[in-house]
């Protein structure tokens, strides 16, 4: 396989290298600047921003209101960035393009992020931001409609814990999940790897094996976290989950281990659509997202939705 020649320019300005707390927490605002002015973005029938209650204050969301009369089906959407980086702006042309091709409201959530809120901040303000959209239903012109749960990268695993959450605490009802390039296993830089995608994809890809194992040491402070079903997914028993759509990229650290739970899945009884990307790499849907990869991820979210 080989790359698109707009993925190898590209790939200079991600840094795979060690980085401390302090300096990952200051690459947030570089992150900011790489986000095109709101003129340049595709446009949706209306995008309002909010704050919401949450476990430890309040939770900004983003709504994204397709065209049409509704009511609408809604996807609570959560963003990647290794639980550390990224926000709802960095994932706004994701999250527009997402409402254009489903006709669902996008509902986009600003969890806590690690270092300074970890684990388990992220899935709880995951979790109270879905519920909090099942009850407002009424407001968000979305009763009677099916409720989605989608995320890529950390946000992927964010979505099937909160799946996880949903089933263990009587709701709310989930029809799909939909999971984009999902982190699901805790793994450690120099520690053996059940997946060989870590060693074939450490680095020069986008998301290195020591970049993603940083991530985790600032999301997960205590050692018995890494083995928690609401951090590792793919410990827990995931029987009664909702249907699945599964994006994995071929060149990605994380390849193995989202095809992986996508097995794990199907083992416990749960409809599972899997596809695997080539030509680009981890985060293609952000930084990427006018390439014909996108475009067919965004079908394929689409398609899943809608069967």
């Amino acid at each position: 396989m080989s790359l698109k020649p707009h993925v190898i320019e590209n790939l200079r300005l991600i840094p795979s290298t060690e980085m401390t707390p302090e300096e990952m927490i200051a690459s947030r605002d570089i992150e900011h600047t790489l986000v095109p002015p709101v003129e340049q973005r595709p446009q949706v029938a209306s995008v309002q921003d909010h704050q919401i209650p949450g476990p430890a204050g309040h939770i900004p969301i983003r709504i994204y209101t397709p065209e049409g009369e509704g009511p609408f089906p809604i996807i609570v959407y959560f963003h990647g960035g290794g639980f550390v980086l990224l926000s709802v702006e960095t994932h706004d042309v994701v999250c527009r393009l997402l409402a254009r091709e489903t006709g669902c409201k996008v509902v986009s959530v600003d969890y806590r992020l690690a270092p300074e809120h970890p684990f388990p901040a992220a899935p709880e303000d995951c979790f109270a931001a879905t519920k909090w959209v099942d009850d407002h239903r009424e407001e968000l012109n979305a009763e009677g409609t099916p409720l989605y749960v989608a995320g890529d990268s950390a946000g992927g695993n964010l979505a099937t814990v909160v799946c996880l959450m949903a089933r263990e605490q009587g709701g709310p009802t989930i029809s799909k999940q939909v999971l984009l390039y999902p982190v699901t296993d805790f793994h450690h830089h120099g520690s053996p790897s059940p997946y060989p995608s870590y060693q074939e994809n450490a680095v020069g890809f986008g998301l290195s094996n020591l970049k993603m194992s940083h991530f985790w040491n600032f999301y997960l402070e205590k050692e018995e976290h890494r083995t928690h079903p609401y951090a590792s997914p793919i410990k827990a028993d995931l029987n009664g989950l909702p249907p699945a759509l599964i994006l994995t990229i071929e060149k990605d650290v994380l390849r193995d281990e989202g095809e992986e739970y996508g097995k794990r899945l199907q083992e416990a009884g749960v409809p599972v659509t899997m596809t695997r990307f080539e030509g680009t790499i981890h985060g293609f849907l952000r930084t990427f997202p006018d390439s014909e990869e996108s475009r067919e991820a965004h079908r394929l979210v689409a398609q899943f939705i809608k069967e």
